[in-house]
């Protein structure tokens, strides 16, 4: 009888927990759905490519400047594989099984390399970051772990020849 009784409380411990974190996740998606909105749309016309695509993760995005801020509104919570692609026109992560997100080159604050983002901690320069703004002026950093990371210098060297330019 001890051991049934045990198991059951054991068992409501553990609901007790998950309907915690699901109502956790579900109070955070209300906190910060006017700081993000809704997403800039993908458009018609992409341009030409300027990095090309490189495969790997999409670890999540969070509220700049906290790498452990994550964002939970829609599916931007959700890791997934993908490909990243810069164009003229913007960078578009493609995500499988999730919605694409599509960062405008108007919104594109920084791109860098970083160490952990959204709970997720590699190696030193294991992630690569895109720092961006959303219509409603929040910004949020957008964390990718390539699978190979030697393409990494190639995107921040790329991000920063077009802020040269720009200035």
């Amino acid at each position: 009888m001890d051991r049934v009784l045990l198991v059951v409380g054991f068992l409501v411990f553990w609901v007790a927990m998950i309907g915690l974190i699901i109502w956790g996740w579900k109070n955070r998606q209300k906190r910060q759905a006017d700081a993000i909105g809704t997403l800039p749309a993908v458009p018609e016309q992409l341009g030409a490519v300027l990095t090309p695509a490189c495969t790997g993760l999409y670890v999540g995005s969070t509220l700049a400047p906290s790498w452990q801020n994550r964002i939970a509104v829609g599916d931007m919570g959700h890791r997934a594989t993908g490909t990243l692609t810069r164009y003229e026109t913007g960078i578009l992560l493609e995500r499988t099984g999730e919605s694409d997100i599509w960062m405008p080159a108007d919104s594109l604050r920084a791109v860098r390399t970083e160490r952990g983002l959204a709970g997720k901690v590699m190696t030193r320069d294991g992630l690569l970051v895109v720092r961006w703004e959303l219509p409603t002026g929040t910004e949020i950093d957008t964390g990718f772990r390539a699978d190979d990371k030697t393409v990494y210098p190639q995107w921040v060297d790329d991000t920063s020849s077009d802020e040269k330019e720009t200035a």
